[in-house]
């Protein structure tokens, strides 16, 4: 995917509202990536730079190209122009709030996301443990099958269908 990235940074170098760059997260780029919630590598964020979105489209440089060309500014706090009244409405809600009260219900909304992460995570390893447990009990089957004289019969029905040798 590497060259694709770089290929697609060349072709938007100097855009006037789309930046396409890379951070390495394990060197210098440690610290931001922990910050936009970077968990994996290669990870593509795109938005708003205060609210990164996980990109999940095609990782050529074709599917790439197509999405950024896709790209514009979004309705935000820094581009109120772009948003239609509610969001306006909403973003003025939270700009007149108290920021000890923004910030309690952004550790709420975190605190949220999270325990969806963690419940994943746990089912996850649950279907995990019973896929362990199904596959093994295929595996035993099957070899019980094989040991009470499949192969036997197999070989036995195989010889009857053959036409007998005769002696010289």
């Amino acid at each position: 995917m590497k060259p694709a990235w770089d290929k697609l940074m060349k072709e938007f170098e100097g855009h006037p509202t789309i930046l396409i760059g890379d951070s390495d997260c394990t060197a210098g780029g440690k610290e931001l990536c922990g910050e936009v919630g970077v968990k994996g590598y290669p990870t593509i964020k795109f938005g708003d730079p205060s609210a990164l979105e996980d990109y999940k489209g095609g990782r050529d440089f074709d599917a790439l190209k197509k999405f950024a060309d896709g790209l514009k500014p979004s309705c935000s706090p820094a581009n109120i122009d772009l948003c239609d009244d509610e969001k306006k409405a909403e973003i003025k809600k939270f700009q007149d709030m108290a920021p000890a009260d923004l910030d309690a219900q952004i550790a709420e909304k975190e605190k949220l996301q999270a325990e969806a992460e963690e419940t994943f995570k746990s089912e996850v390893e649950k279907l995990q443990a019973t896929y362990k447990k199904l596959q093994e009990a295929k595996d035993a089957a099957v070899e019980d099958v094989k040991n009470s004289g499949l192969g036997l019969m197999k070989a036995v029905k195989a010889a009857a269908a053959s036409p007998k040798k005769s002696e010289l």
